[in-house]
């Protein structure tokens, strides 16, 4: 079942890329036309009639709207913003292409490349701008409840309650949570049933992912019986197979699980991504990398860096470069061999006293004794993971991706869990973005297993643009 604020808007994108559209050409001749234009960089050699430009420019418009609809522009459910605009830039380049060989073959319309040109580049900004003003007044909308569809999460468990506080905290998702129920039963039934014969809920969420396949039938089927949207948390398997390729054997379907998008090219573009960013980010934090390797230095002397092994891509181990944040006396790896077995029993007192989390990974919390007054500010900052970036010129580690565990952490993996070693670890990813530390082991693992089964450059750019405001945010931190 589809919002009605979404079909609203959805509907206003037609008529307003139309006239977006039409005022990049309209823009373009009077530019073209102007007095500045025609005695400071180049006088009108062939006079246009106003009113067959107007005529050429509203058919070659509806042109483009149709190739707005094929690139996915008109789509109901909203887009990331990045998306958008580089679907925007892709079907205006297709929409002005087809202008370009009108004029050649016909040689009619215009003849003038800078009405062309200014066309294309005027209309990439018109659309945007009126897209990006669209979308800012639904998310205002949304921010005041209206137009929310109203949610019931079944549900005991960390995820639901994790869903219950993110629909709290973020209305622009559009939903508000009228119910949340521990099981579904005969009773819980009945109490729904009155709720959606009043017309108060509109969509029921499974958020146990440990549901019988019983219950959840019965849920379905409740659903369609009062026109309610149905949706559920996928579980560890539903992740793993969530892309399959379909062949048939004398014609006995045949269903292969896909690993990850990224395999050929693929595998290229990120690779090329993460060698750009390690790069640019390095150069442009290097006074800042220098200048803290300086007060580490004055606080406690060399070594400046740690270098700790971690497991990464099938199960491969490598070095991890940090800026060290605890006192040498109380570090442990390579670098630090003669108290490795002093340190180790007080990482495991320190685990026991301090420690967070469940699952193969165990965290420590803010208190942790050994992390220098420099080292807690540089973790807050995230400034001591900056040497990573050296990771990823290498090709140890990506720039996105599940975290590095250490060995001993990966030893203790699930089946489950192991997924998450098909491909380079990563500096920030789906689980930093989505809680950091505040997240559950299992939770984690779960995102970065969709994240592995959904890859795509749009969602590396969206998860580096979001990781600073999480950093600033403080989300997460110990």
């Amino acid at each position: 079942m589809t919002r009605r604020l979404d079909l609203t808007f959805t509907a206003l994108l037609l008529p307003l890329d139309f006239l977006a559209l039409l005022a990049a050409a309209l823009t373009a001749y009077e530019l073209r036309t102007s007095h500045f234009f025609v005695e400071t960089i180049r006088p009108i050699l062939q006079s246009i009639p106003w009113t067959n430009y107007v005529g050429s420019s509203i058919f070659f418009i509806c042109i483009w709207i149709g190739l707005f609809a094929v690139a996915g522009l008109y789509t109901v459910r909203p887009r990331r913003l990045w998306s958008e605009y580089g679907r925007i830039i892709l079907a205006s380049t297709a929409g002005i292409m087809v202008v370009i060989a009108t004029v050649f073959f016909r040689r009619e319309v215009t003849t003038s490349r800078f009405l062309v040109l200014a066309m294309w580049g005027l209309a990439i900004v018109y659309v945007s701008t009126g897209r990006s003003l669209l979308r800012l007044m639904r998310r205002s909308i949304l921010r005041r409840g209206i137009g929310h569809q109203r949610l019931v999460i079944v549900g005991q468990g960390k995820p639901a309650k994790y869903l219950v506080a993110i629909y709290a905290d973020t209305p622009v998702l559009g939903y508000t949570v009228v119910k949340q129920c521990r099981t579904w039963n005969v009773d819980v039934c009945a109490q729904l049933k009155r709720l959606a014969n009043r017309h108060e809920i509109d969509t029921l969420l499974i958020a146990d992912t440990e549901i019988s396949k019983t219950q959840a039938r019965d849920m379905i089927a409740f659903c369609e019986d009062h026109h309610l949207t149905f949706r559920y948390l996928a579980d560890v398997f539903a992740a793993n197979f969530a892309d399959v390729e379909v062949s048939t054997a004398e014609g006995i379907p045949i269903l292969e699980p896909k690993r990850t998008p990224l395999d050929g090219w693929g595998r290229i573009t990120k690779r090329a991504f993460d060698i750009g960013c390690a790069a640019m980010i390095l150069i442009a934090t290097s006074p800042l990398l220098l200048f803290t390797m300086c007060l580490r230095l004055a606080e406690n002397g060399w070594p400046i860096f740690f270098v700790h092994s971690r497991v990464g891509e099938k199960g491969r181990e490598f070095f991890l470069y940090k800026i060290r944040s605890m006192w040498r006396r109380d570090c442990i790896g390579p670098q630090f061999l003669e108290r490795e077995k002093e340190n180790k029993r007080l990482l495991e007192t320190i685990t026991q006293t301090h420690g967070m989390g469940t699952g193969p990974v165990k965290r420590i919390s803010q208190h942790d004794p050994r992390i220098t007054p420099l080292g807690r500010f540089i973790r807050r900052w995230s400034i001591d993971e900056l040497p990573q970036f050296w990771n990823v010129l290498k090709g140890e580690m990506s720039v996105i991706g599940p975290r590095p565990h250490e060995p001993e952490e990966v030893a203790n993996y699930g089946p489950e869990h192991r997924r998450v070693l098909a491909i380079k670890p990563g500096i920030t990813g789906m689980g930093q973005i989505s809680g950091r530390r505040d997240l559950g082991f299992d939770d984690e693992a779960r995102l970065d297993t969709w994240y592995i089964e959904h890859w795509s450059l749009a969602l590396d750019l969206y998860i580096l643009l979001k990781t600073p405001w999480v950093v600033i945010a403080k989300k997460g931190v110990y």
